[in-house]
């Protein structure tokens, strides 16, 4: 086998173009094959079909029909978000332009470790966190710092930024540790009982005291028990609270925590991996208000922002917090080039290699523009507003409440909570729908979270009609 050809460089056009159709021809093969939301037969089934697919991973001679063989096999297997009946997670079908981007980020294949990696990468990262983090801190004074100060002394820069990340995890764990450099190791996180996982887990990774836990009835965190709950504890406290929980998409009442954080001296981060696409619609934007009152705020644009995975940022109030994040490696930022003027790069992240998905976050936002990412916010926010209407009009469902965001919990009368899960698994086995499920007010629910802008109001009636076959049977 002669050299294979590279992705970049003079050539690569040329050798991407064939491969291109090949890809396109078996996403489509695949989809064709799969005929729905998600592949029919459940997990084993889906196993054999793959490993009988893909035979020998590492044969001792290479196959030139693997890129069709195993993409076919991939989209024949997946569960796509595109597809109208396929609405469990804060999973996004992507913008073809966002995905385009990000095909031209693989091919050029940056790395922000370095400047001389990435030259225009890394200036394109800058501009975007700088955007992004001002729309999160549109209403903080500049130079007005945060309630708790950094002890690693003044920065160039007090003002707004974010870092990119790989999503919510990620950013949550940053946060932490940012907080626990500014305040110290014994930091507690005081968070309500709808936090997201990955926030007491960050506190086990970084070894902070367990965290209080404080509750949240109806799905939202309680001002009044968080107040009596940093009354109690000794500080230094960092508060946790939630702009779109992943259960039910219900968002804390911000105003409020944000006054107590202030009454006690507390740092506050919001976790806002889902909401925070809201800043974007000025209909539904003031549903968070207060975001900025806090020093640190995880987004995820691959949520409410329609990107590729992965798309996170974490968004800091004050960019001297991130000084601590600063490393040294001669082979990557040596003094003299730092000083001659070459980009450090090793403090805008905890990873070393990173690729570049600021470019796909570019691309979406000059494309779109605010009035169309609010656009976009506003018909998946219409969709779940119909979708409850659906469900409340119905005989056979029963609805939880109406959507702050775009997920509905919803669940059939006079079922239990076997029934429900028993409900769900049937459709996923059966490759008919793909719906989630939430445990609140005690009791099983189904879930919808409805991210696709393209859906039109009788697939929200089929989806529907989808659950009320299987319960039926």
């Amino acid at each position: 086998m002669s050299t294979p050809p590279l992705a970049s460089g003079p050539e690569g056009p040329r050798a991407l173009r064939p491969l291109l159709d090949t890809v396109l021809e078996a996403l489509r093969d695949g989809a064709r094959e799969r005929g729905g939301p998600l592949p029919r037969g459940g997990p084993e089934t889906v196993e054999t079909r793959v490993r009988h697919a893909v035979g020998d991973v590492l044969p001792d001679e290479g196959d030139p029909e693997a890129l069709r063989h195993l993409v076919r096999a991939l989209a024949a297997g997946s569960a796509d978000p595109a597809d109208p009946l396929c609405a469990a997670h804060l999973h996004c079908p992507p913008l073809a332009v966002a995905a385009a981007a990000d095909l031209a980020a693989s091919v050029l294949n940056p790395s922000l470790d370095s400047w001389d990696q990435a030259p225009a990468a890394s200036e394109l990262e800058r501009l975007v966190t700088r955007v992004l983090a001002n729309e999160v801190y549109v209403d903080v004074p500049r130079g007005a710092g945060n309630c708790a100060t950094s002890p690693h002394g003044p920065a160039a820069d007090n003002e707004p930024d974010s870092l990119v990340t790989t999503g919510g995890t990620e950013s949550n764990q940053l946060a932490l540790l940012l907080a626990r450099e500014a305040l110290g190791t014994g930091t507690r996180l005081v968070c309500g009982a709808n936090t997201h996982h990955s926030l007491p887990r960050a506190a086990w990774l970084l070894g902070l005291p367990e965290p209080v836990i404080v509750p949240a009835p109806a799905g939202t965190l309680d001002p009044a028990a968080l107040d009596a709950a940093l009354t109690d504890l000794p500080g230094p406290h960092l508060v946790a609270a939630t702009a779109g929980t992943t259960d039910a998409g219900l968002i804390d009442p911000l105003p409020e925590i944000a006054a107590v954080c202030r009454s006690h001296g507390a740092r506050l981060h919001i976790d806002a991996a889902y909401g925070g696409g809201l800043l974007f619609s000025t209909r539904h934007r003031d549903k968070l208000t207060g975001l900025s009152a806090a020093a640190t705020v995880t987004l995820d644009l691959h949520k409410l922002g329609w990107q590729p995975v992965a798309a996170g940022l974490l968004a800091v109030q004050d960019a001297r917090d991130l000084a601590v994040l600063q490393q040294r490696a001669d082979y990557l930022n040596a003094d003299d080039d730092t000083e001659a003027g070459l980009p450090d790069l090793l403090g805008r992240s905890l990873r070393t290699t990173r690729r570049p998905d600021a470019l796909k976050i570019a691309v979406t936002l000059k494309t779109l523009g605010r009035t169309g990412l609010g656009r976009l916010v506003d018909q998946v926010c219409a969709r779940a507003r119909e979708f409850a209407e659906l469900v409340q009009n119905h005989p056979g469902f029963e609805l939880h409440d109406p959507p702050t965001i775009s997920t509905v919990l919803f669940r059939p009368v006079h079922a239990t909570d076997d029934d429900i899960a028993a409900v769900r698994r049937k459709l996923l086995t059966d490759g008919r729908a793909v719906l989630g499920r939430a445990r609140l007010d005690g009791r099983l629910w189904l879930k919808a979270t409805l991210l696709n802008p393209h859906t039109r109001p009788d697939d929200l009636a089929a989806l529907l009609k989808v659950v009320e076959g299987t319960t039926h049977r």
